[in-house]
């Protein structure tokens, strides 16, 4: 016997149903054979998917809510209902325009049909499965007898580390598949971590004779010894001399593409950030980010002697504050 679905999920009967999606998606994740090897994985992994079928969708949720559906989906028969015989063994989809299950022919004379139901008819369990497995909602498609046509080859699903030097020029990146083939993709301008580029075609060959699957990028970026990723816009932080922050200097500072001078204005303090315009990652919108040198003022393991002197009259006879008094 079925278990009632909200206890498969754990979620409350009052629960919204973004709280039923956000339950099943967790759930489906967890147990779904492609990423979960223990044999009893697939059992929970079919109850999750019944239960959401029935609380993931509006009209069954309401139907269950008011008994009239069992935690299976079945239809509970009470005396009275379909043929009005009083008796509760008539056809319970005798007035419903010729429905009869599941592609089963209606009494009414019409065509044999195949019914597909969704929590808000156009995204439903296999939807949902598509977004975080690569294609297992295709799969789940094909053992529930839903679709047509040949079978579909499996998704690969593939982990891309990725440079900033990758993502910052614009060559293609060339991308060993599982199944020994090598493609040049281009990354999308503006790409984020764990960003997927789909690939059609390139997964799986299909069982007997039908399409191939996708392959599935999934992207990583990866850190950079130099610089840090803020959006589209990259952080350097640029140790410099004390008497060029004093003095002011141009000074040689990294990019993604080679080297280039910076002025440090004169008088510039630890922490000062300076922009360098259009030197950062290339955005959705066509241009590129900035480059943002943060300042950082470096002494000498050994000061000269006549320094710390200097050092010690100006406190003594022009001390300055440069935090801001707190009370």
């Amino acid at each position: 016997m079925a278990r009632d679905p909200y206890t498969v999920l754990g979620v409350s009967k009052s629960a919204s149903e973004g709280d039923i999606k956000s339950a099943f998606r967790r759930l489906a994740k967890r147990y779904h054979p492609d990423t979960n090897s223990d044999p009893k994985a697939a059992e929970r992994f079919a109850e999750v998917n019944s239960a959401y079928e029935i609380v993931g969708d509006k009209e069954k949720r309401k139907q269950f809510d008011r008994g009239e559906i069992d935690a299976a989906g079945q239809a509970r028969f009470h005396p009275g209902f379909g043929t009005g015989t009083g008796t509760g063994t008539g056809d319970p989809f005798a007035g419903f325009g010729g429905f009869s299950g599941f592609g089963g022919p209606g009494r009414g004379g019409g065509q044999t049909r195949s019914w597909r139901f969704t929590s808000d008819g156009t995204s439903g369990v296999d939807e949902i499965l598509r977004e975080f497995m690569g294609g297992a909602g295709a799969k789940a498609e094909r053992s529930t007898g839903f679709g047509a046509g040949p079978d579909r080859g499996e998704d690969l699903e593939v982990l891309v580390t990725v440079t900033l030097e990758d993502l910052a020029k614009d060559e293609k990146l060339r991308v060993s598949l599982p199944t020994g083939r090598t493609v040049d993709v281009a990354l999308p301008a503006g790409a984020e971590q764990d960003q997927q580029i789909r690939l059609r075609g390139l997964g799986r060959d299909g069982p007997s004779g039908g399409p191939a699957g996708d392959a599935i990028l999934t992207l990583h970026i990866a850190s950079h010894p130099v610089f840090q990723r803020e959006a589209q816009n990259l952080r350097l932080h640029l140790p410099v001399t004390l008497y060029d922050a004093a003095l002011g200097a141009k000074v040689r500072a990294p990019t993604l593409n080679g080297s280039v001078n910076i002025t440090v204005p004169a008088g510039s303090s630890g922490g000062k950030t300076l922009r360098l315009r259009g030197l950062g990652l290339p955005t959705k919108s066509g241009g590129r980010g900035d480059l943002l040198v943060t300042l950082q003022i470096d002494l000498p393991h050994e000061l000269p002697a006549d320094f710390l002197d200097m050092m010690r009259r100006w406190r003594e006879d022009a001390p300055y504050q440069p935090r801001v008094a707190t009370s």
